[in-house]
């Protein structure tokens, strides 16, 4: 077929795609545009859920492919002459019965896209996170690290706000590891990164903030997938995923069961330097998970522009997590005075809730032109009892005693959001919307202490803690995106009311205030190889449960760490400037940043009778600069290496108590990732990660660095791929952090060891299946 138009400055290309067999809309289907004379890409996009597609390009000498997996690809030859519009009208694909056959559950590559905003890494055959978290997949995410705790940081920052699907949710609560533990690496369609956000997203989140968009399949007929995997340490799970799609309904499910342990092996030290004591304690803890989880939800296409979204989400874990706590405590001569052993079995049922309802509507004027409302509605309560028992083995400073924490923890959170998208041209677009978060929790702590054979409540350990934050928010965008420069401006109003209780003891706290959050971005394309971008935002960090809440459970009663309910937001000015270059087969991503932090939230501790307490406090100003490196190359067909490279260096300044803080750091951290090719379809990957060692107000953390690695084969023409991956290959993973004060000296360290992970997924029906690797689904 031969494209009949005339030479002119911009080319409209549009078209209707659909299946030759059924005539039904194909979505998702590629529509490129490439010269021809290289054949190399100039411009894409991607068939909408009536498999329309529109794009626009300044090119002359070009072809138009349309392709999608399982079909045969429809190829429009070079056009003699020009118009300013080439309508396709519509084309149908026929499908491809032998391709049908090898089709495979996850896409084969992971790619990078660039917007004026953010960066966008589509998930794909990472083969060292197969069967894992997607706190290991956001590891290997270029500016992302997880420490060994499960503490995200963004450019060496925690301050990092994490979506799911755009949109706040108890699916990223948690503490350390216990947060995203469920949402595995086959879930996730792709990661948002978004170092400096408009004023469209949250501005919670200093260092920026972390989308991750979930799959949701949405092909015709009865596609899915089943999930086998087993595991070292203790690890098995089975899922099911299913999706049903007719023309005007999509039902799509998923049932999960499994057990996972987490081992952990920890050694403390304090040590009194005024009179020269030392108390060392080695412990090993495992927590043993068992959980169900069941999800339903459904797409109704009222007509072709109207799509009402129901789902819920049902989950239920049991705990089990025994523990031993090894005391040992030396004198001035280092000779032992006292040993004993504290042991614990903490017990817990965790039943969940999530609930969404979401109405999107699509106007005729413009593909982009939409409305879209979601309501969302979650519920996590946690019922805990944890039994402690000392028994002392050498000394009289201690006594043989036993304990009871008790925790009846409950928080729901309703989110309602609003957005509006008028494009007015292909390069000028409006946005505006509104969300307003209902975070509702209470926290019932109490310790018993067996005295004289009754259980007797310690006052001073036992509180009931309540939480009630509501924040509503405004914005509004204008952006216009042409060929050569962008530019987008924003604004965010947000007001806060956030409110404490501690019941037992009738202490409040209260904040309401409101912020303006501004964004400004523009890119500029300097050729085809090489395009500038830049940034601005101001960024809030509000105080989360953990940090406002005295009252936790107490594993180690000589370390012991504490919220704090007077904690004030930090704030953030982020600016950032970013360099995207292409050189032959090697891709180029430099970037420059500076954020100033405003009422720094940092732990610090204070040291009585070899007691450790850890409290957050608000400690002055910070000013971070950094460089980053983000480069892809491949050498041959058969290889691909990636490096991402971030060095920040920072200056603090502040007092706490009459004692100065002021002073200069700096942390680096780079990833290296291989990936390869073997004959008989084989498919290895290796990973290597690196942070250097950092200064914080009072404490020094250790350096961390470990090896990840994945190997992969498709069996029965790809239908089916067995994985084995390796999480810290070496168990060379360790948290390292260390206090040296005038009067007290602090160290801690922690493994996890090594995680092996083998598993087997089958997938069904036409096209790529939504994946589930049967873990559990943590929020």
């Amino acid at each position: 077929m031969t494209l009949s138009a005339q030479s002119i400055k911009e080319i409209e290309i549009k078209g209707k795609l659909l299946d030759k067999e059924t005539n039904q809309p194909i979505e998702y289907a590629t529509v490129l545009v490439a010269d021809n004379t290289t054949l190399k890409p100039i411009k894409g996009t991607t068939t909408d859920i009536n498999g329309n597609f529109s794009l626009v390009t300044t090119a002359t000498n070009f072809y138009i492919e349309v392709s999608f997996i399982g079909y045969k690809k429809s190829i429009f030859n070079k056009p003699s002459k020009t118009d300013a519009l080439i309508d396709l009208k519509t084309i149908y694909l026929e499908p491809d019965l032998e391709s049908l056959s090898e089709v495979t559950i996850i896409a084969e590559k992971s790619t990078t896209e660039f917007k004026l905003d953010k960066r966008i890494f589509n998930v794909g055959s990472d083969l060292a996170s197969s069967g894992a978290s997607a706190l290991e997949v956001l590891n290997n995410v270029p500016s992302v690290n997880v420490d060994i705790e499960g503490k995200i940081s963004l450019r060496g920052s925690q301050g990092v706000q994490i979506l799911i699907n755009g949109k706040p949710s108890v699916l990223a609560s948690g503490d350390g590891n216990n947060a995203l533990g469920t949402i595995t690496a086959e879930m996730i369609e792709k990661i948002e990164v978004i170092t400096n956000p408009s004023a469209k997203y949250d501005a919670e989140g200093t260092s920026g903030i972390l989308n991750i968009i979930l799959k949701k399949d949405q092909k015709k007929g009865l596609n899915g997938s089943v999930s086998l995997n087993i595991g070292s340490p203790d690890t098995q799970s089975f899922g099911l995923s299913i999706n049903r799609r007719t023309e005007n309904l999509n039902i799509f499910s998923q049932i999960g069961l499994g057990k996972r342990t987490f081992p952990n092996d920890y050694e403390t030290i304090n040590q009194d330097i005024s009179n020269n004591t030392l108390l060392k304690n080695d412990g090993y803890s495992e927590m043993h998970e068992k959980f169900y989880n069941f999800l339903l939800g459904s797409d109704f296409f009222l007509n072709k522009n109207n799509v009402i979204t129901l789902s819920v989400n049902y989950a239920f874990e049991k705990e089990d997590t025994p523990g031993t706590n090894n005391y040992s405590r030396f004198d001035g001569n280092d000779d032992v005075t006292d040993q004993w052993t504290r042991t614990e079995l903490t017990l817990a049922d965790n039943p969940k809730w999530q609930y969404e309802l979401q109405y999107k509507k699509d106007f005729e004027d413009h593909k982009d032109h939409d409305l879209l409302f979601s309501a969302m509605g979650s519920s996590f309560s946690k019922d805990s009892k944890s039994d402690f028992i000392d028994t002392v083995a050498l000394g009289m400073n201690q006594e043989d005693s036993e304990e009871k924490n008790l925790t009846d923890f409950g928080r729901v959170e309703y989110t309602f959001k609003l957005d509006y998208t008028r494009p007015f041209s292909e390069k000028y677009t409006l946005e505006t919307g509104a969300q307003y978060v209902i975070q509702d929790v209470f926290n019932d702590y109490e310790v018993q202490d067996l005295i004289n054979g009754d259980w007797v409540s310690d006052p001073n350990l036992t509180n009931v803690f309540d939480y009630k934050q509501n924040v509503i928010g405004l914005y509004g965008t204008t952006s216009y995106e042409g060929d050569t420069w962008g530019l987008k401006l924003g604004f965010r109003l947000e007001q806060t009311d956030l409110k404490t209780l501690l019941e037992i003891t009738d202490e409040k706290t209260s904040q309401n205030y409101s912020n303006l959050f501004p964004s400004v971005h523009a890119s500029y394309k300097i050729s085809e190889a090489l395009s500038l971008q830049t940034g601005y935002s101001k960024r809030i960090q509000r105080p989360g449960l953990r940090d406002l809440n005295p009252f936790s459970i107490i594993r180690d009663n000589f370390n012991i760490s504490r919220g704090n309910p007077n904690l004030q937001p930090e704030f953030t000015d982020s600016y950032e400037l970013t360099s995207i270059m292409k050189l032959g087969e090697v891709s180029l991503n430099f970037g420059a940043y500076y954020r100033y932090t405003t009422d720094v939230i940092e732990e610090i501790f204070t040291y009585t009778n070899n007691i450790s307490t850890r409290m957050p406090m608000n400690v002055g100003t910070n000013n971070t600069t950094g460089l980053e490196l983000n480069s892809k190359y491949s050498p041959a067909k058969w290889a691909t290496v990636t490096a991402d490279a971030n060095f920040n260096f920072f200056n603090r300044k502040g007092s706490f108590q009459g004692n100065s803080f002021d002073f200069k750091g700096e942390l680096w951290s780079s990833k290296i990732n291989s990936k390869f090719k073997l004959p008989a379809g084989i498919d290895f990957e290796v990973t290597g990660n690196y942070r250097s060692p950092f200064q914080a107000v009072l404490e020094k953390r250790g350096e961390e660095i470990y090896a990840d690695a994945g190997i992969r084969k498709k069996v029965f023409k790809g239908k089916a791929i067995i994985n084995l991956s390796v999480q810290d290959v070496f168990a060379s993973r360790r948290f390292i952090s260390s206090t040296t004060q005038p009067n007290f000296f602090l160290s801690r360290t922690s493994a996890r060891g090594r995680f092996i992970t083998l598993g087997l997924s089958y997938g069904f029906g036409k096209g790529e299946a939504m994946e589930f690797s049967g873990q559990r689904r943590r929020f």
